[in-house]
């Protein structure tokens, strides 16, 4: 009898044990000369049994043979023990480290109340206000200090999390302080200024603004104060803490933050703030300074956030005061709603049917071959500025009562030098109506 080797495979048992077997054809050899030796099969092999099937037509028996390689399977069992050990710590690591991230989200998480006070620094003129003279007033979102022109995003679609470093940000904020004081505007609203924020390099950019506009009563609406956030993972955004900073040549007397409604979780605090002006006749003018939300939140949020403005400047305007409201109102402003198709998702037409009674933007009061000259006050940051390419909108202005007259508008063009936006300036008198 002869045997040639026919491959092996691995059986289980009845006590579910796996076993390594060995197939061989046993036939008759035609050589009665030939030897075929069964070869060794090491020490370590351990003979578990053996099962013959006889094959008549083909003249063969299947032999098999099982084998047991005990220590091997030990070794293996050893080492598949210490991968699933070391798989287990890492997991149980990560686990815990996302349990604690989240308790600490939790246990950081607060917002602040609505029709919060606001201290007012007083360092303007006493002086009032008086109808039938001009005065000026600029809205600029200095993006804390991070957006130089070649600056990107990373919540637009960008690269960077961060300024590019401290430096940049002390000499972007105060490159846009000193733009604004160019103008020697008698009211300044400034949106997104940094206080502490990781992203900034922690400076304090209200301060630096504070000394380019020495001579002006100040008020600080936080809108903002995030927990740290660990995303990107190459470049943690960090902690945030930034707000609204408005500037008056004017005494104000005094000023309130309004929480807008924003989703809980999923998106930052949003506030206005009411800031009040006295006129001569006893009326008040009555400043509202917004950042609203972006990034495509939902409709019921941004319909909710205009509802709850237009209440409180019309309550305003029915009390027979002055309202001017200006900033960042991450709408399209040129833009018709017939236009939504063609805008983008965080840059939606303002609904102008939501205004109320006797409110209007000011742009809108430009003729049509005006607004279309006017420079996009806002970029896209998904790239950096390339003139032509990069996405342009007009996010940033005024809205103003009907006894408010508006005898000059701009949106000045600095090529976004300081900012992903370009500040908006316009000059305007109180009638005395």
């Amino acid at each position: 009898m002869c045997g040639t080797y026919n491959g092996r495979g691995i059986v289980r048992t009845w006590k579910n044990k796996t076993l390594q077997y060995y197939q061989y054809y046993i036939y008759q050899c035609e050589n009665p000369a030939c030897n075929h030796p069964w070869g060794p099969y090491g020490t370590q092999w351990n003979l578990v049994g053996s099962f013959c099937n006889i094959d008549c037509q083909r003249n063969h028996i299947h032999l098999y043979i099982f084998l047991d390689h005990q220590e091997e399977r030990i070794k293996h069992m050893k080492t598949a023990k210490k991968i699933f050990k070391i798989i287990g710590i890492i997991l149980g690591v990560i686990i815990f480290a996302l349990i604690g991230y989240i308790i600490y989200l939790f246990a950081s998480y607060h917002r602040l109340e609505d029709n919060l006070p606001l201290e007012v620094e007083s360092h303007a003129a006493d002086a009032e206000l008086t109808t039938e003279k001009e005065y000026s007033a600029l809205t600029y979102n200095i993006g804390f200090g991070a957006y130089t022109p070649d600056f990107s995003f990373f919540m637009d679609g960008g690269k960077s999390s961060w300024a590019k470093s401290k430096d940049s940000v002390l000499k972007t904020v105060q490159g846009a302080g000193e733009l604004v004081a160019s103008y020697d505007p008698d009211f300044v609203l400034i949106e997104e200024v940094d206080l502490n924020s990781t992203r900034s390099y922690h400076v304090n950019e209200y301060t630096i603004l504070k000394e380019c506009l020495a001579d002006y009563d100040t008020v600080f609406a936080q809108n903002y104060d995030s927990a740290f956030l660990f995303y990107p993972f190459t470049q943690p955004h960090g902690k945030s803490r930034s707000g609204l900073a408005l500037f008056s040549r004017y005494p104000v007397t005094d000023s309130l933050r309004r929480r807008f409604p924003f989703s809980k979780f999923f998106d930052l605090d949003r506030c206005y703030s009411i800031s009040r002006v006295p006129v001569d006749n006893g009326k008040e003018f009555v400043i509202f300074e917004l950042h609203m939300s972006a990034y495509g939140n939902s409709d019921a949020i941004r319909e909710g956030q205009i509802r709850m403005l237009s209440a409180d400047m019309e309550k305003e305007y029915e009390a027979g005061n002055y309202v001017l409201c200006g900033g960042d109102f991450n709408h399209d402003l040129k833009a018709s709603e017939k236009d939504a198709e063609n805008c983008e998702s965080w840059a939606y037409p303002f609904p102008r049917e939501e205004l109320p009674e006797h409110f209007s933007f000011c742009l809108d009061n430009l003729s049509a071959s005006e607004k279309d000259a006017l420079w996009d006050s806002a970029r896209n940051a998904d790239m950096e500025y390339v003139p032509g390419v990069t996405y342009t909108v007009t996010l940033d202005g005024f809205i103003t009562s009907d006894n408010i007259e508006y005898t000059e508008y701009e949106n000045v063009n600095t090529g976004y030098s300081y900012s992903d936006h370009d500040p908006v300036y316009m000059k305007f008198k109180l009638l005395n109506k």
